[in-house]
């Protein structure tokens, strides 16, 4: 983009700050905790791009992309995205500009493990996060490293149908170590999974993700059981996950001083009616939602709600398993973005054939299935995992707005919508935290547009708009308004951002 369109568009986002009216300066970092973590996130495939280079293995989604191509909205891939790889200097210095003091990021499995623990470590793929790492720390910023999102090595989906196979477990083991090893001296944040409660369904239920595995009515796929699988799978993580743990803490946490967690997809659950079929409707999406992966690691067990309507279907723990898990987590990550109504499908007829289908509960908005705009339900999910899982330490690591792609580009970067967004999320977080929630940190999604998983590049989650013909980085309004935010500049004095409450709801996409 020529010098003069971004010089122009940069004067469109001053000045669209300044006709707001007073108001953004009633939240501030000062309403946080000394010490709290405010970032930014994104993850290894949807950004990297370098698919090919120094000796990386292909991994499930780089053959996703280039096999079953009509499955991606544009029909585009991961193979060059935002060239991460390649520019990371780049964006840890935007990151440094924004004056964030932490940056999530995950790690490629086939960039360290080409092959998994049969091949060799690729030395040029440590190499490469160990740069990035330094050059964090170079700028005072914490590195908050997930191991796994979505993305695993080809050959271990070949080898054990991806996380269906028990013999993935000790796949995961041995990459997770590996990476204790490489990057643990300086890296203090460790998660295990990203959202294992959402890719295990979109993978093994609803069949949109690769293996693509499913069964009627939740999809038409060629094989796979929509009712046994994803519960198979995600046995087969918490026990990694467990496994994981186990072995930071015993060999490696005294000595580096770090933590381990686990990040869990949460939408926020409200009854659609006040009739007692939809409040427990909604207590069981969240059973089926939040407690399928948390209750395991606190309690040992699967939550009731699950057990009850799953049977069989649902695998049952060791007792040598259980006390594996007995290791718990330092912190819980939270990945939340939205609230939406729920309605009983057990006394009444629903189709279920939906992300909640398998907990026998419908969701519906007030006009069209979409995420929607809901301040208030950060705030619940705050209260109700501290409350239930005994005041572990919670991040929110990730939460963001998203735009499509078809928008004109002055609306693209004059994103008032995704500043209105924030700042109502953050008001409602940080009203969690004077309640006594334990709050460690804040994470927007994202950075940077990237490639939204089967969606291309047909949404937009970055504080700064990317032009991938040329990987230019422009500021957004948000990033503009998230700087200040944090560094408490006097841009936004005098200034008003309209109610978040006035947001229309935006296109349902997930990170």
């Amino acid at each position: 983009m020529a010098v003069a369109v971004t010089t122009r568009i940069a004067v469109v986002v001053v000045a669209a700050l300044a006709v707001l009216a007073p108001g953004a300066r009633g939240l501030g970092r000062d309403d946080f905790p000394p010490g709290f973590f405010f970032g930014a996130a994104t993850s290894a495939y949807q950004i990297e791009g370098a698919y090919l280079d120094d000796n990386k293995g292909l991994n499930n989604w780089d053959v996703f992309t280039h096999t079953q191509a009509e499955r991606i909205s544009d029909r585009r891939n991961g193979d060059v995205a935002d060239d991460h790889y390649h520019r990371y200097t780049e964006d840890v210095e935007i990151l440094h500009n924004l004056g964030v003091n932490s940056y999530r990021f995950s790690i490629s499995w086939a960039r360290i493990l080409p092959r998994g623990r049969l091949g060799g470590v690729n030395s040029a793929g440590i190499a490469f996060y160990n740069r990035l790492i330094n050059a964090l720390l170079q700028k005072g910023i914490q590195p908050f490293v997930t191991l796994n999102h979505f993305d695993i090595p080809h050959e271990l989906e070949i080898r054990y149908g991806g996380w269906l196979g028990v013999g993935i477990r000790e796949e995961f083991g041995y990459y997770s170590d590996v990476c204790f090893k490489a990057f643990g001296d300086r890296v203090r944040f460790w998660t295990t999974f990203n959202e294992p409660n959402l890719f295990t369904r979109f993978q093994f239920m609803l069949g949109v993700y690769p293996p693509n595995r499913c069964s009627p009515p939740f999809g038409s796929c060629n094989s796979g059981d929509s009712r046994r699988e994803p519960y198979t799978a995600a046995h087969n993580i918490l026990l990694s996950h467990a496994a994981a743990v186990h072995n930071y803490k015993t060999n490696y946490q005294s000595k580096q001083g770090g933590s381990i967690g686990i990040v869990i997809a949460m939408k926020w659950y409200e009854p659609l009616t006040n009739s007692t079929e939809d409040v427990r409707a909604a207590r069981r999406a969240l059973a089926f939602e939040v407690d399928w992966f948390l209750d395991p690691i606190f309690f040992g067990e699967y939550p009731r709600e699950m057990r009850e309507i799953l049977s069989s279907n649902l695998p049952t723990f060791t007792p040598e398993e259980k006390k594996l898990l007995q290791n718990k987590v330092d912190f819980i990550g939270i990945n939340q973005y939205t609230a939406i109504y729920a309605k009983d499908c057990i006394y009444s007829p629903c189709a279920l054939n939906t992300y909640e289908g398998n907990a026998l509960v419908y969701t519906t908005g007030t006009a069209f299935s979409a995420y929607f705009v809901v301040p208030e339900g950060i705030e619940s999910a705050v209260m109700y995992v501290n409350g239930r899982y005994k005041d572990t330490t919670i991040y929110i690591t990730e939460n963001g707005y998203s735009q499509h792609s078809d928008t004109n580009m002055e609306d693209l970067i004059n994103d008032v919508e995704r500043v209105n967004y924030l700042q109502g999320y953050l008001k409602y977080l940080s009203s969690a935290v004077r309640k006594g929630a334990n709050v460690g940190g804040y994470f927007t999604w994202s950075l940077v547009d990237n490639f939204e998983w089967t969606f291309g590049y047909t949404i937009k989650f970055g504080l700064y708009h990317v032009d991938f013909d040329t990987q230019e980085r422009i500021p957004k309004m948000s990033a503009k308004w998230y700087r200040d935010f944090l560094t408490g500049s006097s841009l936004l004095d005098g200034l008003q951002v309209q109610s978040p409450l006035s947001v229309p709801p935006f296109a349902m996409a997930t990170t």
